[in-house]
């Protein structure tokens, strides 16, 4: 099962559009409002997939790192300094990698955290879908309908449907004005300066690492486990590496900061993919629309329905808080709590760390937790 090939089919097809909630608002962002060159922000996006989808052979998704693009979208950085950051992220998650950090983190990061940060990220992913919802309620409830109907359908998969429909309804409503033909443009190399680089790890790259360590890495590799158990290739320190890796390599290319995260595999596995195919076949589309379609973005993103969006977005949210059922309430309930309320309240860093610390307190004061806390460490390792 370790070598599982990866599969093209219509799940993969359909499975390979799971994350793309998360996604398009900080593509649209970055690029109509930083000035990112959208061929070299979907090419290196689209690069970044195929290597993990043959990497890993399982859906890992790759997502922009929300508050670096948070912090740049809302200051208006330049393009230089999205770059800047990338590079700096991908300088400390290799420092993490390497220096054991990641492996001794998902050592002490109890499963009541784990759970909150699901939890939290689920609720959030639903109150995000609203806005989109409201947009067109009666579409909305279309798009749910035929998610509830249709999700594991082999043969025309709920996902692939609602592609279909967006795009019918964004021909014939939507402004076609911005969409130019087809024309070849590979992307220049991009370079920046090293100030940008500890300028951007001020801002806004120091505070994204305790989310990335919370979703992208820690709740990332329990969702693996719980999807794949057979997977024990895949840990954390891999998910951590690779996300340096990437990094590192994006800038250069008009790329930005990215790292996996447990919305997207969500996302991907809740609409059907099952193997890298869904990776690879969503990098060769990201491929060849920033190859050919690179002046088209804006129009094509933004004539694509939103209420389509949020329906898929609210019902992976409730997909991901399920995994509240797997906590532990007699001893789980307060950290875990604890992690949802300041993670919706503040955010996923805050909550994460927040966790840590109530459920540090609780074994202290509590010797029976700390022994459910020994058994837990030696049950991960």
């Amino acid at each position: 099962m370790r070598n599982k090939t990866n599969e093209f089919n219509m799940r993969e097809f359909a499975g390979s559009m799971g994350d793309l909630g998360t996604l398009l608002p900080i593509a649209l962002g970055y690029i109509a409002i930083n000035g990112l060159n959208p061929s070299g922000f979907l090419v290196v996006l689209g690069i970044t997939n195929i290597a993990i989808g043959l990497v890993y052979r399982i859906p890992v998704p790759i997502q922009p790192m929300k508050v670096l693009a948070a912090t740049a979208i809302s200051q208006q950085w330049a393009p230089s300094m999205i770059y800047a950051s990338a590079f700096g992220m991908g300088i400390m998650w290799l420092l993490i990698t390497l220096t054991g950090l990641m492996k001794w983190i998902m050592k002490v990061t109890p499963m009541a955290v784990i759970r909150g940060i699901q939890v939290a990220l689920g609720i959030s992913l639903a109150l995000q879908a609203l806005p989109r919802l409201s947009s067109n309620w009666i579409l909305a409830a279309i798009a749910i309908l035929i998610i509830i109907l249709l999700r594991h359908n082999v043969k025309a998969p709920a996902a692939v449907v609602l592609m279909g429909l967006g795009l019918l309804i964004a021909l014939v409503t939507g402004d076609w004005s911005q969409i130019k033909p087809p024309a070849f443009a590979w992307p220049s190399v991009t370079t920046f300066q090293l100030k940008e680089v500890w300028d951007s790890l001020l801002q806004a790259g120091f505070a994204q690492i305790p989310l990335t360590v919370g979703n992208a890495v820690i709740a990332t590799i329990i969702l693996v486990r719980q999807y794949w158990p057979e997977r024990t290739d895949i840990t954390e320190n891999s998910l951590s590496l690779s996300q340096g890796i990437m990094n590192l390599a994006a800038p250069f290319f008009g790329g930005f900061a990215m790292c996996h995260g447990a919305g997207g595999l969500a996302g991907k596995y809740y609409f059907g993919a099952r193997t890298g195919g869904a990776n690879i076949i969503e990098g060769t589309f990201e491929l060849l629309l920033g190859l050919f379609f690179g002046g088209s973005i804006i129009g094509i993103f933004s004539a694509f329905p939103s209420a389509i969006i949020g329906a898929m977005m609210l019902l992976v949210g409730v997909e991901l808080a399920k995994f509240a059922k797997g906590a532990k309430f007699d001893k789980d309930l307060i950290p875990m709590l604890a992690t949802i309320i300041l993670a919706l309240q503040v955010n996923m860093a805050v909550g994460f760390i927040g966790g840590l610390l109530v459920d540090q307190v609780l074994k202290y004061l509590d010797p029976v937790r700390r022994a459910a806390g020994r058994k837990e460490t030696e049950s991960k390792n």
